[in-house]
């Protein structure tokens, strides 16, 4: 079969584009579609790929400031030509999954949410702009909903990243979906020895609001623990600012340092909700507990008593009693390890190709009925 991959932008290396990695590996000889592809953001391994972006692409600044452009990618990804090929699969945050496929060809869309500005976290992006952006976004946000929930029909399967993102795809899109978890490169991560393990709580993420890493600064302030913190981001000055004498903050950090952080740590504070949450899981396979809000993909990856601590209410309240009672001495790191490694990246090659493999049946069999999702592969 011919196969192309369609992806929303190539940019700058981030969860979805190391899932799109694995996703041609599967595949080498994949062509890979994008709205915006810039290669000096992303590994030397992606310019090995056959990548073709779309118009986008030469507007002005797009390939720093793509999000700008909004409104013309439903247009964009509708003029990508896959009509020389058989199966496409669409890894898709936004609009991706909204191609236009050939009548005898089978759209399998690996999901890691539906839009959440426009859907289940539209409200909250509403309030964070100001008055004038926010009579703009409004009437935009409502066109996009409607051809996205179009675009969504045309998916032959869905295959979500989490029983999060599944439950979003249910409501917004009224579609069912299996689920499969993201690869994780637990291989890279190792538990650090006994005697290396630090005083310090660690969280690490983009400085934005829904990563919630205020919330974690505040409770830290109450509790007088050490909290380490890693990343940058819009909201970093603001960060700063609220934080006490126990926090320190270390900017954007490479991968072997954030490996070192995470293994060194008491715990990993995960105090946002998010559609699967891959450093939860980069944590555990360090052998680390994590103290995560009970929501989203974290139910999917952190086992209360086992692999970590859950607190149910989104508060510094909340969190700060989780961080006061918790006991890192009463977690076994090689079970933290034992559950992580079932993330791993073979796991997640051998059953996206099942599923592939039921869409070449399907394909085959196209004149009576697709096959239907049936559960999680977990």
């Amino acid at each position: 079969m011919k196969v192309a991959i369609i992806h929303e932008w190539l940019t700058i290396m981030g969860g979805a584009d190391r899932v799109l990695q694995v996703i041609h590996d599967v595949f080498p000889s994949a062509t890979v579609f994008a709205l915006v592809y810039n290669s000096k953001g992303m590994p030397d391994s992606f310019r090995q790929m056959d990548i073709r972006t779309s118009f986008v692409q030469w507007l002005p600044f797009a390939r720093s400031h793509h999000r700008y452009y909004l409104p013309l990618y439903p247009l964009a990804v509708e003029q990508f030509d896959l009509s020389d090929f058989d199966l496409i699969i669409s890894s898709s945050h936004c609009c991706a999954h909204g191609v236009i496929v050939p009548p005898d060809a089978f759209h399998l869309c690996y999901c890691y949410t539906p839009i959440r500005y426009a859907w289940h976290m539209h409200h909250q992006y509403q309030r964070a702009l100001n008055p004038v952006a926010r009579a703009i976004a409004a009437p935009l946000m409502n066109w996009i909903r409607q051809w996205d929930y179009s675009a969504a029909q045309r998916v032959d399967r869905f295959v979500a990243i989490s029983n999060a993102v599944r439950q979003r795809i249910r409501t917004y899109y009224r579609r069912p979906a299996d689920v499969l978890f993201p690869p994780v490169d637990v291989g890279f991560f190792r538990p650090a020895l006994r005697e290396e393990i630090g005083d310090y709580f660690f969280i690490m993420s983009r400085h934005v609001s829904y990563k919630k890493v205020d919330l974690a600064i505040k409770a830290f302030n109450a509790v007088k623990l050490p909290l380490v913190v890693a990343g940058a981001g819009p909201e970093t000055g603001r960060l700063a600012r609220m934080a006490g004498p126990t926090i320190t903050f270390l900017g954007r950090i490479s991968n072997d340092d954030a490996r070192k952080y995470m293994a060194r740590c008491r715990a990993f504070i995960f105090p946002q909700e998010e559609d699967f949450g891959l450093t939860a899981v980069e944590a555990q396979a360090c052998g680390r507990p994590v103290i995560a809000y009970a929501h989203g993909g974290a139910l999917d990856t952190v086992i209360g008593g086992v692999t970590g601590s859950l607190f149910f209410e989104q508060s510094p309240e909340a969190l700060a009693d989780a961080v006061s009672t918790f006991r890192a001495d009463s977690f076994d790191p090689q079970a933290i390890r034992r559950h992580a490694e079932s993330f791993n990246v073979d796991s997640f090659k051998r059953r996206f190709h099942r599923l592939v493999a039921d869409a070449q049946s399907a394909r085959v069999t196209r004149g009576a009925s697709a096959p239907q999702p049936t559960g999680a592969f977990v």
